[in-house]
């Protein structure tokens, strides 16, 4: 059983996977796959990090 206290951490991986991924999508429409998957990436971690620091509290 958990108690009152206890969170359960919400996952970011799949926020940085889909975020990779539909960045190389755009950066394909647009010429520059390789570029797209470093946005969506960068993005991708940052969300994540943002997420973490907000379950930390």
């Amino acid at each position: 059983m958990t108690t009152p206290e206890e969170k359960n951490p919400t996952g970011a991986g799949a926020i940085i996977a889909l975020l990779a991924f539909v960045g190389v999508i755009g950066g394909g429409f647009m010429g520059q796959p390789t570029i797209g998957l470093l946005s969506g990436l960068g993005l991708g971690i940052v969300i994540a990090l943002l997420l973490w620091l907000r379950e930390r509290r």
